[in-house]
């Protein structure tokens, strides 16, 4: 049974108006343009607007025809419906945790040097998934074994460890991942290069409670 060991301040965010159609389709155009390294000359030349026109137009000054924006997206070599892609998206909800910022949580072995990071917070009765950066720093006689629902998936950052999976024991290095069914029982077995630092992903397959 894990506890919350203190709440961390979550990252500050905005919540952003969805941009009227004049100007979702002019800043469309105008990122179009400068990521194809194009001036306002040469797209203005190309979809036959004048050089005057194309500007309002990325500035949401004023709201081209459809035969407008046909030729000037002809120009920029994109469908006609890529310039209005940033018009009537649906708002945002990803849940962005900064550096270090993850909630810690009190996890068996937490007293014996090692820590766990939450990474995401799942709201309501259940939960899909869980994202942890774990690091252990200091070696210990005997580490914690861990049974859950779900399948685990571990991915190396630092350091090298032996990690037990039911009989069978791993050797993990940076770069190297292991997944496997977290109802067999499963830990870290020993440090060979300290710290050791990786990330846990569980995934549920019906939502734990």
């Amino acid at each position: 049974m894990k506890t919350l060991k203190q709440n961390s301040d979550q990252s500050e965010t905005h919540a952003v108006a969805a941009p009227l159609l004049t100007q979702a389709v002019g800043s469309a155009i105008r990122e179009l343009r400068l990521r194809h390294k194009l001036t306002l000359a040469q797209v203005s030349a190309q979809a036959e607007v004048s050089r005057g026109m194309l500007s309002k137009i990325e500035t949401g000054q004023i709201t081209p025809g459809l035969d407008s924006l046909s030729r000037i997206a002809r120009a920029l070599g994109v469908s006609m419906s890529m310039l209005f892609r940033h018009y009537d998206a649906p708002a945002g909800s990803a849940q962005h945790v900064k550096k270090g910022q993850g909630m810690e949580v009190v996890r068996r072995g937490t007293k014996s040097g090692h820590s766990y990071e939450l990474l995401a917070y799942d709201q309501g009765p259940g939960k899909l998934f869980e994202p942890f950066m774990i690091t252990m720093e200091e070696p210990s006689e005997s580490f914690p074994t861990f049974q859950h629902p779900g399948t685990e998936f571990i991915h190396m950052i630092e350091g090298t460890l032996e990690y037990r999976h039911g009989q069978t024991v791993y050797v993990l290095a940076p770069g190297d991942t292991l997944t496997f069914e977290g109802e067999i029982t499963h830990g870290p077995e020993r440090l060979l290069d300290k710290p050791v630092r990786f990330l846990s992903i569980t995934i549920y397959s019906n939502p734990a409670s």
